[in-house]
């Protein structure tokens, strides 16, 4: 819902300028594995996909894995039947989840580090 209150309050695209608020970047000037999420996120709500996917990659699943879950857990609740703990709880998916985020997040490092010099990345953080 942060994420929509923000989209609702973004005159003259502010969020696309304003310092991030994220404190592994305040404090190292890098970006953390979320860093970008509500930025996606509020770009999806505005209908731009290919800025929201820039963001962050997983902004757009997160906004349609957050409508599945709501609708699996209604549908639970509706038909008082365990679907939720059978297909959410997999150690599968969540190893798969966790080296495809790291994985990620090398990648984004690595291209960060390259398109940045060391007085930008110093910017971004407090130690301006």
């Amino acid at each position: 819902m942060i994420p929509f209150f923000l989209m609702l309050n973004d005159k003259n695209n502010q969020l696309k300028n304003d310092q991030s608020l994220c404190p592994i970047k305040m404090l190292t000037g890098f970006p953390c594995p979320s860093c970008g999420i509500t930025k996606s996120i509020v770009s999806i709500y505005k209908g731009n996909l290919i800025e929201s996917i820039g963001y962050h990659i997983l902004g757009p699943i997160t906004v349609v894995f957050c409508f599945l879950i709501i609708g699996l857990l209604s549908f639970e609740i509706l038909t008082k039947k365990e679907y939720f703990n059978n297909y959410i709880y997999s150690r599968k998916l969540a190893y798969g989840l966790a080296i495809f985020i790291g994985v990620y997040h090398v990648i984004r490092l690595v291209y960060f580090i390259h398109e940045h010099s060391f007085q930008e990345i110093l910017k971004e953080s407090l130690w301006k």
